[in-house]
């Protein structure tokens, strides 16, 4: 059945926080995992390393998380099957009414249970964003110039792709500290961090051009 007229759902804007809510949400199931295999033994704190000093991969490789749970196996599985629920509602439910607001309790949850933290930066703009799902868009009307939108409304796919590249190789890079040619550990920071800023910068680019498809399909 067809969205009202007071509540249309806006599809790409939807997409693209289903497939960024995807995303980090296995971020954080990484981290569950990491945490599992550390074994039944206490973390040693709230605050810990998901990734123990004898198993780094590299020096800066340590996968910072928070618990309430301070036990690594327990938090591992909490994080892991609360990652698992995070994705599935991000693929099924998030146009529902109150889709978004569970959308954050989950993420807050995830933190909570050793998901890791570093999600956080990209967390927060795909959340604000997931409010205007089903939203008139009336502020992307006015920043996205009227002539610019079939053009703009044509990139949200690509530039999504790009996000979620960028992202993944970032990921990849902060657990193993792998970049072909590069030895020095600083450097690779270096490579690392830049990834995850253009990926941060993409999804501010991807939504203003969704926002541009979905204005398009508007009357």
């Amino acid at each position: 059945m067809e969205a009202t007229a007071d509540r249309r759902i806006n599809p790409a804007t939807r997409t693209i926080t289903a497939v960024l809510g995807v995303v980090l949400a296995l971020s954080a199931l990484h981290h569950g995992v990491l945490e599992i295999l550390q074994g039944n033994r206490p973390t040693g704190g709230g605050f810990f390393m998901a990734i123990v000093p004898g198993q780094l991969m590299w020096a800066d490789g340590t996968e910072g998380a928070f618990t309430l749970i301070q036990n690594f196996m327990i938090t591992g599985i909490a994080a892991s099957l609360v990652a698992l629920a995070t994705a599935a509602f991000s693929l099924l439910y998030l146009d529902r009414p109150r889709g978004p607001l569970v959308f954050l309790l989950l993420f807050v949850l995830l933190v909570l249970t050793g998901g890791g933290i570093g999600f956080i930066a990209f967390f927060v703009p795909v959340w604000a964003y997931a409010t205007r799902i089903d939203k008139p868009l009336t502020g992307w009307r006015r920043i996205v110039p009227s002539g610019a939108r079939t053009a703009l409304a044509r990139l949200w796919k690509p530039l999504l792709w790009l996000t979620v590249i960028a992202f993944a190789i970032a990921l990849e890079i902060s657990i193993f500290g792998i970049v072909a040619g590069l030895g020095e550990e600083q450097t690779v920071l270096w490579v690392c961090w830049s990834f995850l800023g253009a990926a941060w910068l993409l999804i501010h680019a991807t939504y203003a051009c969704g926002a541009a498809a979905d204005i398009a399909r508007r009357p």
